[in-house]
């Protein structure tokens, strides 16, 4: 394949488009999180993340995992989580059988804000993803974002 292959010409526009549908989305759901409960979308994501583990009251997950888990590297996550911390969104403690390993736990007040939060986030993705539907660039990204949902909920 050289640089001007139609196939990487395609690939190229296709990246293009999925990573433009990505920006439109995440702006949208920023600006109605920040909006209505000054919150952000990486702090929506890591407090939705930590609720769904299953290891403890409001779910734990070691530093490296919430780095993982909202691609951030391990010192924006620490930022990220000390800022959630000092708003009592989020708690730090030593793993108890490992001294050198950190959990991260969401605590009640994190529990409240992502339960109050949910529909603002649900609403703006879904007016997200019906405004790009209408761009025939991302009408088809749209549809296999929308795919995966029906497939999700079937299962």
């Amino acid at each position: 394949m050289t640089a001007t292959d139609p196939a990487l010409t395609a690939l190229s526009s296709g990246w293009g488009a999925l990573s433009l549908l990505h920006s439109r989305i995440e702006a949208h759901v920023e600006r109605a999180l920040q909006s209505g409960h000054g919150l952000s979308a990486r702090e929506y994501s890591l407090l939705d993340v930590l609720s769904r583990q299953h290891d403890g009251d409001g779910g734990h997950l070691q530093m490296k995992q919430v780095a993982d888990a909202v691609v951030l590297s391990q010192s924006a996550t620490t930022r990220l989580v000390t800022r959630m911390e000092d708003r009592g969104l989020l708690s730090r403690y030593l793993c108890p059988t490992d001294r050198r390993g950190i959990y991260t736990n969401v605590t009640a007040a994190g529990l409240e804000l992502l339960r109050e939060a949910r529909p603002t986030n649900d609403i703006a993705l879904r007016q997200a993803l019906d405004e790009a539907a209408g761009n025939p660039e991302l009408a088809s990204l749209v549809a296999a974002v929308e795919a995966v949902e029906t497939s999700a909920q079937s299962a």
